[in-house]
This record gives C-alpha cells, sequence and structure tokens, in this order.
C-alpha cells in the first residue's frame, strides 16, 4: 500500500513534475523570443529621432543628413560613435547582432543622428517600450531592403532553433528558476547596457564633436579609409575599440589635424595682410611734371647741376639716389584708352591734354584737335600725305628692303608721333621709335596712347640701351641729330646697333635740297659713310611728298676697313664689348664685323615669320642655356612653355578681354616665349632684359622681337599711362631685397594704365605680399593661385588715386 501509495503519489509527482517542464519550456521559448526581439532593438533604440521627426527616407539620404549635421560630413565623427562599443564580450555580441541589421552606412548614419538627438535632448530617458521597439525595429528592417531582411530573418531562427534544442535538456527545477532570472535580467538589463552603450557613443561623440568644431572637416581620404575599417568588421572587440579611439582622439583630440593648422595659417595670413594692407600708405606724387612725370627724366635738381647740356645731357637719364614711392596723379578728365586700330587715328584729348604739337606741326598732319579727341592724318614732317605712301615709296626705292620678309625689326630715330612705325605694322614690321622729351610736347606719349611703340631716349653722351648688330634697318626722317659731327660719333652708334648688310634709311632736307647749309651737310655725310665702309645703295625722290631718301648699307665683312688709307674712324679695340650698352659712353670707333660662321651677325636672319620659332644659328649645342639645357633645346622649350601657358592661361583660362590690350611690357623677358606666343593677337610686346640678368636680348631681336635693357631698380624711359599689360615670371623674388618692393610696386603703377592688367608668376610668398600691397592700392585682385610655392597673381589698376601728397622736392622747378 505504502508502496503503492507511494507509487501513486511517484505518479502524481511525475505528471505534476512533466506539467512543469513543459510550461518552464514554454516560457522560456518566450522569454528566449523577447530576449531576440530586445536584442535586435538596442541600437534602433538610439534612432527614435528618424521616427520622431519623420525621417523615413532611403538609407543614404539619413546618412547624407547626418553628415550635414556635423561640420559637412567629418567622418571622424563618425568614427567615434561606432566606436562608442562597451568592452564587455556579451554587449559586443548585442552590437554585432544589431550590425547585421543595416548596412555599415546606415550604422553610421545612425551614430550621427543618435548624437545629434543626444545633444539636443540631454534628458531622454534611458529605456523605451518593447512597442515603440518594434515600430523602429520594422522600419529600419524595411529601410534595410529585403536581402538583408531575409539573412536577418534566417540568422534568427537558427538561433532559436539551437535555443529549443538546449533548453528541454538542461532544465530543472532550481535551473528554471535560474533561467527565468538570467531570462528577466537579460530583457531588463540589456535595454540598460544597450542605453549604457548609448551613453557610451554620445559621451564620445561629445568630445569629438567638440574637437570637430575646431578642426573643420576630415579629408575624402580618411573618410574612405574609415568605411574600409568598418566593413572589415562588424565586431568591435575591445582591444580593437581602443585602438580605433586611440586613433580618434590623435586625430581629433588634444592635437589640431594639418587641416586645422593650415587653416588656422591661412586666417592669420590673411589677418596680417589685413594688417599689412593698411601699412601701405601711400601719397601722390607732386612734381613739375605733374600727371606725366618721369623720375629719371625728370630729375630737375640733377639737370641744374649739369656741367653742359651741348651734347643733350639734360635729356638723358638722370635718376633720384631713391626711387620715389609716390603714386602719378591722373590727368583731369582721364577715361579708358580707344582701342587699337582706331587709336592710330584718334585719341581722347583729356587722356593725353597737350595741343602744342598740333600748333606747331598741325599743317604737316602730324597730329590735330578735334572737339573731345587729338587726331591723326598719319602724316609726318617727311611724308604729309600719309606714311603708308611713304614706306611704300622706300620699298620701291630699294626692293631688298623687302618690308615684313626681310626687314622685320627697326629703329626709327627722332620718330615724332611715330606715324611712321604704326603703320608699318600692316607690313608686318616692328619699329621701336625713340625720342626725346624736348620741345615737341608729349610727342613719344602720343605715340604708346595712339598704341605704338616708342621710348623716351636721345642720342646724347650714352650709348643706347640695345645689343649690337639686332636692327635690320635703320630710319631717320628729319630726325634733327647731326650725324656728321665730332667724327661722326653719333652715326658710329647706329652702325653699332646696325646689322651687317642692315641699312641706314635717311630722309633729310640735305639729301633732296640745294641749299648751302643742306649741301655741306651732305658732303660730310658722304666723307664719313665712305669712310665707315657703308654704301650708297639708292638715292630717290618722292614727287608726292617732295621728299627724297637716300639708303645705306652697312659692309658685311672686313675687307674693306682693310683697304682704307686712313684708320677714320678707327677700329675699337679688342678689349671694347660692342653689347655692353647700360650707361656706357659713347666712343667715336667702329667694331670688326664677325667673320666665323657660327658667330652672330656672321649671317642674316631667316625671313619672317620662320625667325620667329627657329633657334638661331649662333646657338650651340655646347652652350649651356638659362634654364640649364643646351642652349637650343632651352630655347625650344621656353618657347612651348609659354605657348602652352597663353593658350590655356592667358587666353581662355584667366577671363582677359584681349580686345583691350595693345601695348605689352614683359618685365623678365628671357629668351622672349611670352612675346612670341602672342604672335597671333594685334599687340605688340616689350620684351625688357634686365642688365643683371643673362644676356639674351640678342636672341630676342634675331627671332623678329625688340626689347630694351633695363635696371629695375630706376625707372623706366616711358611716360606714365603707358601699357595696357604688364607681364613679370619671377622678377619681384628677384630683385625686391636689391631695391625695394614699394618702389618696383610704385613703378609698375606709374607705366600701367587705368584698367590695365598686371600679371605676376612668383613665389608664394612674393605672390602673398604683393597682393597686399595691390590691394592697398585698391587694384581688383581678379585671380590668385598657388601651388608648390609658387604662385600666379591677376589683377587690373583702377582709377584710385591716394589723397596724401608727397612732394619730390628734386622734380620740382
Amino acid at each position: 500500500m505504502a508502496l503503492g501509495k507511494y507509487s501513486r503519489v511517484d505518479g502524481r509527482k511525475s505528471s505534476n513534475y512533466c506539467s512543469t517542464v513543459t510550461i518552464v519550456v514554454f516560457v522560456a521559448l518566450c522569454l528566449v523570443g523577447v530576449w531576440m526581439m530586445t536584442s535586435s532593438s538596442v541600437v534602433p533604440d538610439q534612432n527614435l529621432d528618424l521616427s520622431s521627426q519623420g525621417k523615413k527616407n532611403d538609407l543614404s539620404t539619413q546618412v547624407t543628413e547626418g553628415k550635414e549635421s556635423y561640420n559637412g560630413g567629418n567622418e571622424s565623427n563618425n568614427k567615434a560613435g561606432d566606436d562608442g562599443n562597451p568592452t564587455d564580450e556579451g554587449k559586443s555580441k548585442q552590437f554585432e547582432d544589431t550590425l547585421g541589421d543595416l548596412p555599415e552606412d546606415a550604422t553610421k548614419g545612425d551614430a550621427l543622428v543618435s548624437q545629434e538627438e543626444n545633444h539636443s535632448n540631454p534628458q531622454q530617458t534611458e529605456s523605451t517600450s518593447e512597442v515603440k521597439q518594434e515600430e523602429k525595429s520594422t522600419e529600419q528592417k524595411e529601410d534595410a531592403g529585403e536581402s538583408e531582411s531575409e539573412t536577418q530573418s534566417e540568422k534568427a531562427t537558427d538561433d532559436s532553433d539551437d535555443k529549443k534544442e538546449d533548453g528541454p535538456n538542461k532544465v530543472d527545477d532550481k535551473d528554471s528558476e535560474a533561467g527565468e532570472k538570467n531570462e528577466n535580467k537579460s530583457v531588463g538589463e540589456e535595454i540598460k547596457e544597450g542605453s549604457d552603450e548609448k551613453k557610451s557613443v554620445e559621451n564620445s561623440v561629445e568630445l569629438n564633436d567638440k574637437k570637430d568644431q575646431e578642426v573643420g572637416q576630415g579629408s575624402d581620404e580618411k573618410a574612405d579609409g574609415e568605411k574600409k575599417d568598418q566593413s572589415s568588421s562588424a565586431v568591435f572587440s575591445s582591444g580593437t575599440q581602443s585602438d580605433l579611439l586611440n586613433e580618434t582622439t590623435t586625430q581629433n583630440g588634444a592635437f589640431l589635424t594639418q587641416a586645422s593648422e593650415s587653416k588656422n595659417e591661412k586666417e592669420m595670413q590673411k589677418s596680417s595682410g589685413s594688417d599689412k594692407e593698411n601699412s601701405y600708405i601711400w601719397k601722390l606724387c607732386n612734381s613739375t611734371a605733374g600727371p606725366d612725370y618721369i623720375p629719371c627724366l625728370d630729375n630737375l635738381e640733377a639737370i641744374r647741376n649739369l656741367r653742359s647740356t651741348k651734347h643733350y645731357e639734360h635729356r638723358e637719364r638722370h635718376c633720384p639716389d631713391n626711387p620715389p614711392t609716390c603714386l602719378v596723379p591722373l590727368p583731369e578728365g582721364y577715361q579708358r584708352s580707344v582701342e587699337w586700330p582706331t587709336s592710330r587715328e584718334k585719341i581722347w584729348y583729356h587722356n593725353v591734354p597737350h595741343t602744342k604739337l598740333a600748333e606747331i606741326k598741325g599743317h604737316q598732319n602730324w597730329v590735330k584737335v578735334s572737339g573731345e579727341y587729338l587726331t591723326f592724318p598719319g602724316g609726318g614732317t617727311q611724308f604729309k600725305h600719309g606714311a603708308l605712301h611713304y614706306i611704300d615709296f622706300i620699298q620701291q626705292s630699294f626692293p631688298e628692303i623687302a618690308w615684313g620678309k626681310q626687314t622685320r625689326v627697326i629703329l626709327d630715330v627722332g620718330c615724332g608721333v611715330a606715324s611712321f612705325g604704326g603703320y608699318l605694322f600692316e607690313r608686318d614690321v616692328l619699329a621701336m621709335s625713340l625720342a626725346p622729351k624736348d620741345e615737341h610736347e608729349a610727342q613719344v606719349q602720343f605715340a604708346l596712347e595712339r598704341g605704338i611703340p616708342a621710348i623716351s631716349a636721345v642720342m646724347g653722351t650714352k650709348r643706347l640701351p640695345f645689343p649690337s648688330r639686332v636692327f635690320d634697318v635703320v630710319h631717320c626722317a628729319r630726325c634733327r641729330v647731326p650725324w656728321h659731327i665730332e667724327g661722326g660719333k653719333l652715326l658710329l652708334e647706329l652702325n653699332r646697333v646696325l646689322r651687317p648688310g642692315g641699312l641706314f634709311v635717311w630722309s633729310a632736307t640735305p639729301v633732296y635740297q640745294k641749299l648751302p647749309e643742306d649741301v655741306e651737310i651732305w658732303e660730310a655725310m658722304q666723307k664719313l659713310t665712305n669712310a665707315m665702309c657703308w654704301e650708297l645703295v639708292s638715292k630717290t625722290k618722292d614727287r608726292v611728298n617732295g621728299v627724297g631718301v637716300a639708303v645705306y648699307r652697312k659692309p658685311t665683312s672686313n675687307e674693306c676697313y682693310e683697304q682704307r688709307s686712313k684708320d677714320a674712324p678707327p677700329i675699337c679695340q679688342g678689349s671694347d664689348d660692342p653689347n655692353a650698352a647700360w650707361n656706357v659712353p659713347l666712343q667715336a670707333c667702329m667694331h670688326k664685323a664677325p667673320v666665323a660662321t657660327s658667330e652672330r651677325g656672321s649671317q642674316w636672319p631667316e625671313p619672317w615669320p620662320a625667325r620667329l620659332s627657329k633657334s638661331p644659328y649662333w646657338l650651340l649645342s655646347s652652350q649651356v642655356g638659362v634654364y640649364g639645357k643646351p642652349a637650343p633645346e632651352d630655347f625650344t622649350a621656353d618657347y612651348e612653355h609659354w605657348k602652352h601657358v597663353v593658350t590655356n592661361s592667358y587666353l581662355n583660362g584667366m577671363g582677359i578681354n584681349w580686345s583691350t590690350v595693345r601695348n605689352v611690357m614683359d618685365m623678365r623677358a628671357i629668351y622672349g616665349g611670352f612675346a612670341a606666343a602672342l604672335r597671333d593677337l594685334n599687340v605688340w610686346v616689350m620684351n625688357v632684359v634686365s642688365v643683371d640678368a643673362p644676356d639674351t636680348l640678342p636672341i630676342i631681336y634675331e627671332r623678329g622681337l625688340f626689347g630694351i635693357y633695363h635696371d629695375w631698380c630706376e625707372s623706366f624711359s616711358t611716360y606714365p599711362r603707358s601699357y595696357d599689360l604688364v607681364h613679370a615670371d619671377h622678377l619681384f623674388s628677384k630683385i625686391k631685397t636689391k631695391c625695394g618692393l614699394p618702389a618696383i610696386v610704385a613703378e609698375v603703377d606709374r607705366i600701367l594704365r587705368p584698367g590695365g592688367k598686371l600679371i605676376v608668376r612668383d613665389k608664394e610668398e612674393t605672390i602673398t605680399e604683393l597682393e597686399s600691397m595691390l590691394k592697398s592700392m585698391q587694384y581688383e585682385i581678379n585671380m590668385t593661385y598657388s601651388k608648390d610655392k609658387e604662385g600666379l597673381l591677376y589683377c587690373q589698376k583702377t582709377m584710385w588715386r591716394p589723397k596724401d601728397v608727397e612732394t619730390l622736392i628734386y622734380a620740382i622747378a
């Protein structure tokens, strides 16, 4: 009985035990299901503001919006958000499951949104209801796409099957209670732990957000790197997390990034540049010459102290000891110059408000006053009926002159208003016109305003600033130069600059008039030219203009010199350098003709335009060029370089209106590549070779261009407002310590017209300094660019002039 009793009792207990086990298993399975739901909802809990704000866009939109909310998408913030993982292994697994719910880029987006939410809602509760979690989980699963939803579902099913297999085999009464407690802990604490994870993310984000605001945006390369790191592993172990946080701290923590340092430095430089802008105080030059002030030609104090003016010393250069740093005033009523070719016929009166020349030379059709314009009928003392007729008459007289082919570069001495040179453009000829600043008021200024090349110079006691043997033709039409006096010193200077085989075209009254004075001069000229071995190849009279023209040719060999019965004029000593031309006194001697086939001047250049691009025959491969290559290669490389720069940048990339550009200066010309690259435009270029630079000016002439020697620590021999565009390639950095940048900039401002363009290529630090200085002069900065410590500056001069005045004592009469 007892046994039976006990058997019945045991049977009941067994039945109850089975029922209990069944219930426990059922409860356990339910808890496992709840656990799985809460586990997959931990990270979505961070995404509350997406649902609250109704942001149900696709994941890419979420990422974009998240990026925009944090410094334009600083990827280091994303990294900090994803790196804020708990170090506990179980929590890492929760993150593993969560990351499996969404694509990695969507996870970044969520982290960003969570950061934004935590900043805006610091009092938000750390737990949410299961209903909200389920809704949010459903939304995110829908956004994540079908494929990932299917993958996650399969994963959840596998996990559930595993739990079902393990549960019934291991559960007893005690285990059941423990299981219930553990499951309840899992449900309650996992949400808390999720909140702890959220806090970890939030704290990391807050720190990095502050740093990011100081540092600025991260680079695209860094962003790509972070994406790559996240895609390589979805699980962040405690060690990996620590490493990533350390990296974030290094980049965005206590240390500033290079981007931030560079940005701060640029801002400081900009700030100091603004301060520097205000530190340049410009004043208006007060001189007797006023708006026409040329510092080295208007040094009245030096002129007053001259011992003699017999040889036109007062028309030569006398530069002040300290170059002026003041700005030349504008003529009252000045306006933008008339464009070429209209400017050849008329210019604004107020730009060059001088009428004396019109009164003296008006009957010879030099210049006339016509309302608000000064007009130029194209005449001259020797060609009242127009320069073109006169030009064609010369070629008819001596066809070998072949304008624009055999003859390309000429020197016009005593040019007047330069109508001769102005109309030679019609025949593809370049004329360097020169005349002194004398009683023919502003004649060179008229020429430049018309768009015709000219310089203020005089044949006095010094050599002209040109190399020897470079001009194809020298022309003088009533130029009022006494060629025959003092042993022919002045004509011998023309002999120096004239190419062997070159022509001297002389149109003056001694050629065709029979007055006693004219006959005397003609006879003296005949005697002198014979002694110089010049051949009179043509002497004709133009019946239309009533003038005559004599054409002389310089010898190409030394045979005539050696056969002379009398050594007068003498041959210059071998130590005399014919190319030395800067402030060198004139000498009454002749240099021998070059005879070696490789010597410059022994052959006539290639016909134009072939000579422009062909390396001169006397440039040898054994010679090293300016840029370090063999000279012919150097020449070609320079030309190709400037063609590329002009075509791709100056003509098309900088917005320059070239129809407003006529007079151009290259302040550092080297081989003349810049000028050559502009050949197809209606411009002419004054190529300047500095006196302390390699002497490449003969090369420039050889290729059919022209130029001049100059020292940029002194003013240029031209009137103010002469050039439409000034180009300087690595000039300012080379001479600023020698001359002082303000004086050079003031000189550039003097020769540049209002509205004129300045293009500077130089070292970045020099460009920065120039930009600041030009801004203080109210220039319009159109472009600045720098790369590898090299810079480009393009700006325009305005009408601005300072109000304060600086009186130049040495320039006051």
